[in-house]
Order: structure tokens, then sequence, then C-alpha cells
């Protein structure tokens, strides 16, 4: 098998994972996009009371961590889409009591020229949305959940989940030659071999 860094050889070439380059997936690639991964985003804790926790929603591919997950996210949904800004939730981890959901609100950039401030209003937007939600009179496994005890666990720093993404999805062997470089629209994951980056230099492919 003359395939690194993770790839797979078919039989006749090398299958590289994702931000691997090269015949035999020798090569970091050149740039990594994690523009869309960035947005600002505030941490928020939930309990579903009508709901025992149980181990297969430890297990994030089973069909009850999932189901689990896209009920939540359609009833989140339902509950914050007047929240300016409002751009999905993602569920992190599920843990006992009854459940609890810890959970990232993704939101579009703020305008202007006070973003903190804007973040920190649109956080409590959304934490007065989740706590103002009506509760569902006959609450059941099937037919909407009971969602009480909302509340805003933090605020993402970007410079660090930056730095932190870059670590995450840039080939492990490379990882710790990438950091962020943001440009008028987007964010990157680059390295000194990147192509027109202050102070790039010529790798050679090498």
């Amino acid at each position: 098998d003359p395939c690194q860094n993770g790839g797979h050889w078919t039989g006749t070439f090398c299958l590289c994972p994702p931000n691997v380059d090269g015949a035999h997936c020798q090569f970091g690639a050149s740039t990594i996009n994690i523009t869309a991964e960035l947005g600002p985003s505030v941490l928020m804790l939930a309990r579903v009371t009508n709901r025992n926790f149980s181990e297969d929603l430890r297990d994030t591919l089973s069909p009850t961590y999932r189901s689990f997950v896209d009920e939540f996210s359609r009833t989140m949904d339902r509950i914050y889409h007047n929240v300016s800004g409002y751009g999905g939730t993602r569920v992190l981890t599920l843990t006992r009591g009854s459940v609890v959901v810890n959970y990232k609100v993704m939101l579009h950039p703020p305008a202007g020229d006070q973003p903190t401030t804007d973040l920190h209003r649109r956080a409590r937007e959304l934490l007065d949305a989740a706590n103002a939600a009506a509760q569902p009179q006959n609450c059941s496994h099937s037919a909407g959940r009971c969602q009480e005890s909302h509340r805003r666990s933090g605020l993402a720093p970007t410079s660090l989940v930056a730095s932190k993404l870059c670590k995450k999805h840039a080939p492990a062997n490379f990882s710790r030659y990438y950091y962020p470089y943001r440009t008028p629209n987007s964010l990157l994951c680059v390295t000194n071999c990147t192509l027109n980056v202050p102070g790039s230099i010529n790798c050679n492919s090498g």
C-alpha cells in the first residue's frame, strides 16, 4: 500500500482523505477553507425533561442519537427562527439528567463596528426565546419534547476557535504547520508554503 497520511489504496490509485494531496497522499493541502465553520456562535445548555438518558445516546452513529438530534434541531429552529442572524444549531454532547443537551447556536456575522456588543445582545435574544417558548401540553417521545432550563454557557472566542479548527482539519502529520489567515471574505488555514500569503516561501512541492 503506497498511500500515506490515511490514504486508501483502491488497487489503481490512492484515495486521499480531505485536505491531503499528492499521488500518494504525501502532501497537506496548500489551503484549507474554514469560513463556513467559524461564524460567531453561542454555547447553550438545555434539559429535556421527558426523556431518560440511555447508553445509545452516547453513540453519535446510532439511530436513537440521530433521531433525538434531528428532533431537537427542528424544535430549536422553531423557537429561534425570529432571532436576528440565526443560522441553526449543532448538538455537541448529550449527558444524563434527564437528557442535558450541550449545543451551539450558529449566527451570521454581526454587522457594524461593535460585533461583541451585538453578539451579547443576540445571546440574550436566544435565551429569552428559549425560556419563553410554550411547553407542549402532552410531551411524548415522538410528539415534542419539554425543553426547560435553557442557559447560555459562553461565547466561542474567534481567534482561539480558528486555531483549533485549523489543527482539527489539517492532516495530523502536518497540523502544526497550519495557521489561520483572514481575507476580506473568508478565513483560511494556510502554511508558509501557501502562495500569495504574506511571508510565504517557494516550497517547490516539498
